[in-house]
């Protein structure tokens, strides 16, 4: 008899009784169902056990206790920041990055490295499966930035972007960084085609893409925005930017630009279906509708916006609307945690403080942004963010039978709102991430010796710069 076929013998990884919010278009869910993955995608998700007679089956997990999602989605990072935590924490947005910006200009591919494996290592813990560096910094004779973050997210295992952003406007040019932190208007470009040259996956189970990223309409000229998002739709990437975040910036466009951001980003290219930015805090109705009309994307940042005191981004009306809008970490400079768990809460929490109150989103929402939302954002929706048969196999099994937990009968405003839960299970394409939370394919202790150490080492080269 001949061999059977290589697709044949696909491996197979059974979870069975557990709760199960697939995040689907339907927000159908299991109080007792099953997940079936084969090889790295879904195979089948439904109620009660899974179906006899499978083969190949090399793991069977008993999920009593624990309810399956969707991998978190982070929308927006600045990983290099992990290494300048704890700092300018009583600091507005301007305030902020005018204190932080000389010793951002001193990093170096080592120190990269290590914060993005810092910054991976404490999402990927607490359930993130797809993450995104914007990455703007690239000091002259710094080395591979860019391969020093992708390597640190292959080595972790997780699905990524790396957002390659830039700056070209400095401090004699009106903007924010030292003059010595920016690029050429050429160097950028070519940087960043270089990124997609060398990285970009447009495959459907792609574990890396490149988004073209200018970093913001105060570090950025005209001409780089134009030119980037001219270059992004030739090669076919997203692209991404900061967007709205403060009134100090609703101000310097309209002095600057003679509008408003959103009006400056359309007038450049920057609004369409391939476009998401962070934060948008400051978006009137007009803004809103024309983010919905374009299908402009959002990454939500609760909890840096909190952090920088910069406001509350008006995420209900967003989503009223149609704007896409996904979740964001953010820089753990402004975010010191670090991990999308926090996020969930956040959005709900602080956008209760809102017009809309305790209308203003509900758990299920919540967890619609961390997951589906942000592979809406990402362009991704239909490989990622729900569980659905065919889908890639990125999942997390999340344990709600502890102490912290044990009172609260609904799984899903359990895992929202209540303490964050351990991750039994992580899968990201089809291959574990997390065990009994903790981190499978790195060493913690070795991560968080690195960060330590290039924390150290930028603080003193930038005492004595």
């Amino acid at each position: 008899m001949a061999a059977p076929a290589a697709s044949d013998r696909v491996e197979r990884i059974v979870i069975e009784n557990c709760s199960i919010a697939t995040v689907d278009a339907n927000d159908t869910e299991y109080a007792s169902g099953h997940v079936v993955v084969a090889g790295n995608r879904i195979e089948s998700v439904g109620a009660g056990r899974a179906p006899e007679g499978l083969e190949h089956v090399v793991r069977r997990i008993d999920g009593t206790g624990h309810l399956v999602t969707p991998g978190l989605i982070n929308t927006h990072h600045h990983f290099y920041q992990w290494i300048t935590r704890g700092l300018a924490t009583d600091h507005n947005l301007f305030e902020w990055l005018v204190a932080l910006y000389p010793t951002w200009a001193r990093i170096d591919e080592p120190m990269a490295r290590a914060a993005a494996q810092g910054s991976l290592a404490m999402m990927a813990r607490g359930g993130v499966t797809t993450a995104m560096d914007h990455h703007y910094v690239y000091p002259r004779g710094s080395g591979d930035l860019s391969g020093a973050i992708i390597g640190a997210a292959r080595d972790m295992g997780v699905r990524f972007t790396l957002a390659r952003g830039s700056m070209d406007r400095s401090e004699k040019d009106g903007g924010l960084p030292p003059d010595f932190a920016v690029e050429s208007l050429e160097g950028a470009l070519a940087g960043t085609e270089a990124a997609i040259d060398a990285h970009h996956d447009a495959s459907f189970d792609a574990m890396t893409q490149i988004a073209v990223a200018p970093c913001s309409p105060f570090s950025v000229s005209t001409e780089l925005m134009r030119q980037g998002a001219e270059l992004a739709r030739r090669r076919g990437v997203r692209l991404h930017t900061h967007g709205s975040e403060t009134v100090e910036e609703e101000k310097f466009c309209h002095e600057l630009f003679g509008m408003g951001p959103t009006d400056y980003f359309e007038s450049t290219g920057w609004l369409g279906d391939d476009v998401w930015m962070a934060h948008c805090v400051h978006m009137n109705d007009s803004d809103i509708a024309a983010f919905a009309r374009t299908g402009t994307g959002v990454a939500h940042c609760p909890s840096s916006n909190a952090r920088l005191a910069a406001g509350i981004a008006r995420v209900p009306d967003m989503l009223a609307a149609g704007v896409p809008v996904g979740l964001g970490v953010d820089g753990t400079a402004s975010n010191e945690s670090g991990e999308l768990h926090t996020e969930l809460r956040n959005a709900l929490l602080i956008n209760r403080l809102g017009p809309h109150r305790q209308r203003a989103l509900n758990a299920r929402q919540a967890l619609r942004l961390g997951t589906y939302g942000g592979a809406q954002v990402l362009g991704r929706a239909a490989q990622i963010g729900s569980l659905e048969p065919g889908k890639l196999a990125d999942l997390v099994l999340w344990k709600l039978d502890t102490l912290a937990h044990a009172s609260i009968a609904d799984p899903v405003t359990a895992l929202v709102l209540g303490a964050a839960a351990p991750v039994t299970l992580s899968l990201v394409n089809g291959k574990p991430v997390v065990e009994a939370n903790h981190l499978v394919t790195v060493d913690e202790d070795a991560v968080a010796r690195a960060t330590r150490e290039e924390a150290r080492r930028l603080a003193r080269i930038a005492a004595g710069a």
